[in-house]
């Protein structure tokens, strides 16, 4: 992948309303790219479980800011990245574990990153203690359109 053809970065109060504007901003960045109907679907969850993962787990209890950063590319793929400031990852890997969660007494299914990791092409996470999380989507669109008209 080279430099990216169309990039957008936004920031935004880690409350619960935003996961929805996450999605719409997603879906705006997206259409001009000529996505189907299903890869539309799939990146609107991504978005939606990476951005709901840093509202609740990453500020737990607390309020945080949450940064998205959305690169396209001559080549038809699509990199997301949605990352926060908050209390960090201690074991990554034990995360991505599907059923694994944080939060059990708050009914969650600790699914988010297997839902993540199954409907993109690459999904990275990175964090640290204290520091805060990093989850980078990549979706390769089928779409022949490269950039934005």
């Amino acid at each position: 992948m080279k430099k990216p053809q169309n990039e957008l970065r936004c920031t935004f109060v880690s409350n619960s309303c935003n996961e929805a504007l996450a999605r719409g901003i997603a879906t705006s960045f997206l259409i001009m790219l000529d996505p189907t109907a299903e890869e539309l679907a799939d990146v609107r969850c991504s978005v939606s479980e990476a951005v709901t993962n840093s509202i609740v787990h990453a500020y737990r209890g607390t309020s945080g800011e949450v940064a998205m950063i959305l690169r396209s590319y001559d080549d038809g793929t699509v990199k997301i990245t949605v990352s926060d400031r908050g209390c960090g990852i201690g074991d990554v890997e034990q995360a991505r574990a599907p059923l694994f969660t944080t939060a059990p007494d708050e009914d969650r299914s600790g699914m988010g990153f297997s839902i993540m990791e199954s409907l993109s092409d690459k999904l990275t996470v990175k964090s640290a203690l204290g520091k805060g999380t990093k989850v980078t989507i990549t979706k390769k669109l089928s779409s022949k359109k490269s950039s934005p008209t």
